[in-house]
């Protein structure tokens, strides 16, 4: 199916829909206005709606109208619906109401292209068994996708697989990028507090510098990568942040620094952890200082299964053409929380074309805007998606 009809008579109407998101971004738990403006469509449409899970998230329900046949008779479709920490640079119609809040990821467009596709579908009803409309909160940060499984959402709402969907700036529009195996990595943060003696400045010798010792640590960190990892696998380990000190002419007692971890294996976050601990114990050891390691893995990698791939990637080619499908896209260094659901349940995360990615269209950058030209594609892949896995 190209785009369908129906979907290109509502791209005004959705697109209105996605800017009213975008001028009302809320973050993590708190995203009080995209939840009842989420169930107000739903409901308007027909759609069995149910509210709370994670404080905010919305599920919608449809039953298709033909027989159910085959092993799948349950799908979910998920969205995230969360925004993030960032005052907005841009001056158009429908920039942000609220100060320091930004949709500038594109979750307004998810959340658009999702509701668009559970609108068409509780018209037609041209599929069999049973789609959950998945509307997530706290995917920056929070994951507000494990919440969600905690919460038993695939208890309330079974599915035999579950799939997702992020707007990928850099891709053409018309395009899609699927793959088995890892699309987005996992996402680990570190903490290490060295603890010196402090002094005056005149006088180093008189204390243990913590400064000193926490900037080795930082070099020696940078070691993991180049020289403790297997180069066929792929790992980054950032330094984010480094705090020490309040004035000119005194050496601290303690400095700090965090940073982030991302890999796609197990194997390479148990190794990291490992080494990293190793390289601060050590090294504060070393010069008489002494000091501590937090590590959190705080997202998994998001790992696609085979046969979802393949059925996203038929889905995806009956609305844009198969010649324009990408088969093997280099994967992320982001993470994404979808990844928890797809702990629980064999899946497939897509990435669709947002067109150019210059300076204004540049994910997480507080001049980004959605493109709305690629709602009907977005919705139409959904629509696709549901009709070719449910098809009776």
């Amino acid at each position: 199916m190209p785009i369908h009809d129906n979907l290109k008579s509502l791209h005004p109407e959705l697109t209105v829909w996605r800017r009213e998101l975008h001028a009302h971004p809320q973050t993590a738990f708190e995203e009080t206005f995209a939840s009842d403006f989420i169930a107000s469509r739903l409901e308007a449409a027909g759609v069995k709606i149910h509210r709370g899970l994670a404080t905010t998230g919305v599920v919608g329900t449809i039953e298709g109208s033909k027989p159910a046949k085959g092993d799948i008779k349950a799908i979910g479709l998920r969205a995230d619906i969360d925004a993030l920490d960032i005052n907005e640079a841009n001056d158009f119609a429908h920039k942000s109401k609220f100060a320091g809040k930004m949709h500038a990821c594109g979750h307004d467009g998810h959340t658009t292209m999702l509701l668009g596709a559970a609108c068409h579908l509780a018209k037609t009803k041209e599929f069999a068994g049973t789609v959950h409309f998945i509307f997530q909160p706290a995917e920056e940060n929070e994951g507000g996708g494990r919440v969600m499984v905690e919460e038993g959402l695939f208890d309330k709402f079974p599915v035999d697989a579950v799939f997702g969907m992020h707007n990928w700036p850099g891709m053409p529009v018309g395009t899609f990028a699927v793959a088995e195996g890892p699309m987005m990595a996992a996402f680990d943060v570190f903490e290490v507090i060295v603890t010196g003696k402090g002094t005056h400045a005149a006088m180093p010798h008189l204390g243990i510098d913590p400064i000193a010792i926490t900037s080795q640590i930082v070099t020696n960190l940078q070691s993991i990568a180049s020289r403790q990892t297997n180069p066929l696998d792929q790992i980054v380990v950032s330094i984010t942040q480094f705090h020490a000190g309040d004035t000119w002419n005194v050496i601290p007692n303690t400095a700090m620094l965090r940073g982030t971890v991302r890999s796609f294996s197990t194997k390479v976050q148990d190794m990291a952890e490992s080494s990293i601990g190793r390289i601060v114990e050590n090294v504060a050891k070393a010069h008489g200082a002494s000091a501590t390691l937090r590590y959190e893995r705080r997202y998994p990698a998001t790992i696609n299964t085979a046969a979802e791939s393949e059925w996203s990637a038929k889905a995806a080619g009956l609305v844009v053409g198969d010649e324009k499908i990408i088969r093997d896209p280099q994967p992320c260094m982001g993470s994404e929380d979808f990844a928890f659901m797809l702990q629980k349940k064999p899946g497939c995360y897509v990435w669709v074309g947002n067109g150019s990615a210059d300076n204004d269209r540049v994910l997480h950058n507080p001049k980004y805007d959605f493109n709305d030209e690629i709602i009907p594609i977005g919705s139409s892949y959904w629509v696709s998606l549901v009709e070719s896995v449910l098809g009776g």
